[in-house]
Formats: structure tokens, C-alpha cells, sequence
């Protein structure tokens, strides 16, 4: 999955399209991210002794990857990922539409 924790995406699809937002979490295996206050679901939750309070809570559901795309620090548009080796050997992801390492 090229889409890590701390990325800022936007989602491209779905009832928050338009919307930009950090990854909170990545789920490789459900090919899932948790965006930062995107795609808010309401949940019923009981009190569990003095530790939790019973009502409605709203929280952040996943999201699957083919619904977001990353943006590059560099040029600020949403934008494909690729991979490539730099000259001292290491992986790094990069920015297809302008060049740029993103790691």
C-alpha cells in the first residue's frame, strides 16, 4: 500500500469528496486509511463503569484506498505515487507529477 500514516490525502470519491485530511491510520490488509475528521460515522456505546460515558459517539470510519489520493508537500496537487531506488540504494516513494521524493 503506498499510503502511510501522517500523509495528508484527498478524497476523490464518496460523501466527502473534495475534502483534505492526515491519515490517522493505515489498515494494509483491508487496503483502508482512517482520515482525521473525514467520513465521521455515529455510534450507540454503553457505560462501562467510571471509565467510558453511555450516549452517541462519532468517530472515523476507514476508508478504502482507491477513494484517496495523497498530496505532495512539493507542488500541493493530488497526485499518483511510484516508487524508485536513489543513488545511496534507498526506496523512496515519489511524486509522479513533479519528480520529487516524498520520504
Amino acid at each position: 500500500m503506498k499510503i502511510r500514516k501522517n500523509d495528508t490525502v484527498l478524497v476523490i470519491t464518496g460523501k466527502d469528496r473534495g475534502k483534505k485530511g492526515k491519515v490517522r491510520r493505515a489498515v494494509p490488509k483491508g487496503e483502508r486509511v482512517v482520515v482525521e475528521g473525514l467520513n465521521m460515522i455515529k455510534r450507540h456505546s454503553r457505560a462501562r463503569r467510571a471509565a467510558r460515558q453511555a450516549g452517541i459517539i462519532e468517530l472515523e470510519a476507514p476508508i478504502h484506498v482507491s477513494n484517496v489520493k495523497i498530496v505532495c508537500d512539493k507542488c500541493k496537487k493530488p497526485t499518483k505515487i511510484g516508487f524508485k531506488f536513489l543513488e545511496d540504494g534507498r526506496k523512496v516513494r515519489y511524486c509522479k507529477a513533479c519528480q520529487e521524493p516524498i520520504d
